[in-house]
């Protein structure tokens, strides 16, 4: 596949969502092009945060605002002027949003209809990429993985882009006018994510405390990537259809089926890179509706653009631990990010 980010170098990118883990890791990849980024989000959601830690502010423009208003969206947008929209900004935890669902919608379907808007009132966007979730399958609990054309909207939100797409951004022949994709990515993990309600991250925080990792659900099967592996497969396609426009479609992320592991397979892994006595505990309560087997197939973005997973996970836990105990130690978290950036695009 090569670098590919030489291509982003002086272009002007809006990513929405950029003080969470994956847009504070897609930002220092941009920042490290050379690509003028404007993000716009809400505050780090998280403390600590990556965005904080890392001190990505200093790499960006930063506008803090909520997706949800359109005209503080529009002002950052107008202002920015992007030839390529990242949005990333989603309520993505699934506990959470069974706790409060209108806030997710709101922010999952109304915030991807702002930035839609932005967009249809700009003539500069040459590519757009809306990045959901693999939840917005309809989840039959299949052993294989789930392609592009299966049925969505199973127990989360997701129709927004497509309807838009059909409306808005094509022409009387049917032919598009922007390029517009959907990326969907399996459950990403990496240095830097401290989300409540998500595996990795209670693993280290009951490292941090000395205490036993719980587990609620160990037999549930997810295809764990490490972050870089989605975030470049999103800078891939969002290239690839700036520059020829029949790329614009819908792509499954994910990591090949010997990385769909059992959670308790996962945490066990995790227990045997950090050392130091670490256990883990299953303490299974059953909790709101979330699939047991979810796998998706990336065969497509395989087949269309060469892509492949460049880290195994037991790779991806490596570089985890190696982050986090860095952090711990009190170390330049920058410095190790780019170096595992670097290590990852050139393997």
């Amino acid at each position: 596949m090569g670098n590919i980010l030489d291509f982003y170098k002086g272009k002007r990118i809006f990513l929405t969502g950029h003080t969470g883990f994956k847009g504070s890791w897609m930002c220092r990849m941009l920042a490290n092009a050379g690509a003028i980024v404007t993000g716009y989000s809400l505050k780090a959601p998280t403390e600590p945060s990556l965005f904080r830690i890392a001190n990505i502010e200093d790499d960006i423009h930063s506008v803090i605002g909520d997706i949800r208003d359109y005209t503080s969206l529009k002002k950052a947008f107008d202002e920015s002027q992007p030839e390529i929209v990242l949005h990333l900004a989603a309520q993505p935890i699934v506990r959470d949003s069974y706790k409060d669902p209108a806030y997710t919608y709101e922010t999952n379907v109304m915030g991807t209809v702002n930035i839609l808007e932005c967009v249809r009132n700009n003539c500069c966007v040459k590519s757009f990429l809306n990045v959901t979730t693999d939840k917005v399958y309809l989840n039959r609990e299949w052993s294989w993985g789930y392609r592009e054309n299966e049925e969505l909207d199973g127990y989360d939100p997701e129709l927004v882009t497509h309807s838009y797409k059909r409306s808005f951004f094509t022409n009387i022949d049917g032919l598009p006018i922007i390029p517009i994709s959907t990326a969907r990515a399996g459950n990403v993990i990496g240095g830097g994510d401290f989300a409540n309600d998500r595996i990795v991250p209670d693993c280290i925080r009951a490292a941090v405390k000395h205490e036993d990792i719980v587990v609620r659900n160990p037999y549930s099967t997810r295809p764990y990537q490490h972050v870089l592996e989605p975030l470049y497969a999103y800078l891939l396609i969002a290239m690839k259809q700036y520059e020829d426009i029949g790329f614009a479609d819908y792509y499954n992320v994910g990591p090949d089926d010997v990385d769909c592991f059992q959670t308790g397979a996962l945490v066990e892994l995790f227990v045997n890179k950090w050392g130091e006595g670490m256990r883990w505990v299953n303490k299974y309560d059953g909790g709101p509706h979330e699939a047991n087997f979810l796998k998706l197939d990336c065969s497509k973005l395989k087949k269309t653009f060469g892509w492949s997973p460049r880290w195994n996970l037991d790779e991806a836990m490596e570089k985890i631990v190696e982050w986090s105990k860095v952090w711990l130690a009190g170390g330049d978290v920058r410095v190790c990010m780019d170096k595992q950036i670097n290590e990852f695009l050139n393997v």
